[in-house]
């Protein structure tokens, strides 16, 4: 079967990287999901076969360099290399500064800058070769507002967006465009975890008086690997209900 794109989406069993592996299902697309567990990997595949779609999910460690190693190795080998690739995965280990430890610290950054570095270095010397490319990498409204406790993570995603603005500008002739998109407070599982009285406080803060839908994100970044969007790039679009403008 001839399948009109590939397209691979980290973290994809859960939360926003799920809804964007949904959003995919629509489209002639083969689709590649990854998580750190074969329970991740049985949810992506439920995703695909239930819509009718194309497509596997892949155990990934973002924190494991053994892991990398075997992904990148089995898309070589099966000849899977994505032309629309989408950075979700990520996690947090959050701590005020003056008590953040350095594994809390190195570990954020390893998951969300360093492994967005190594899977784009690895993965878009086909899309030079196809003169094609949609690379699109999670950020966060932290990122602009900044977060107390969360050090790391503010910095590993101040971190992708620079970086993404400078791969946007090496690899722009090369028909290759690469955006950030920035959630704010979105209703997921994280999100479920927090105290009531908080997300009603955090919710009076946001103009349109409510948490985000993972569908919305997706919906943007689906809109952003389109034709529509052929000619956007380098931007870090914010999807936050106006906390942050």
């Amino acid at each position: 079967m001839s399948f009109e794109k590939k397209v691979l989406i980290t973290g994809a069993s859960r939360g926003i990287g799920k809804a964007i592996l949904e959003s995919f299902t629509e489209q002639n697309f083969y689709l590649i999901g990854t998580a750190t567990s074969e329970n991740g990997i049985k949810s992506i595949q439920e995703v695909i076969s239930s819509n009718n779609s194309s497509g596997e999910g892949i155990v990934l460690d973002l924190n494991n360099d053994e892991s990398f190693e075997h992904f990148f190795s089995y898309l070589k080998e099966n000849d899977l290399y994505p032309d629309i690739l989408i950075n979700n995965a990520g996690f947090t280990k959050d701590n005020i500064f003056l008590r953040m430890k350095d594994d809390e610290w190195n570990d954020v950054l390893n998951v969300h800058l360093n492994a967005q570095f190594k899977i784009i270095k690895n993965l878009i010397k086909p899309m030079l070769k196809n003169k094609f490319g949609r690379i699109i990498n999670l950020s966060s409204a932290a990122a602009a507002i900044g977060n107390k406790g969360q050090a790391n993570y503010v910095a590993a995603k101040s971190g992708i967006e620079a970086m993404s603005k400078t791969l946007a500008r090496e690899f722009g002739l090369k028909n290759i465009t690469i955006n950030c998109v920035a959630p704010g407070f979105i209703d997921t599982d994280m999100t479920d975890s927090l105290d009531q009285d908080y997300k009603n406080l955090v919710s009076s803060q946001i103009p349109l008086q409510r948490f985000g839908k993972a569908e919305e994100v997706a919906d943007l970044v689906k809109f952003l690997t389109s034709n529509e969007a052929d000619y956007i790039t380098g931007q870090t679009i914010h999807i936050n209900g106006g906390l942050f403008m």
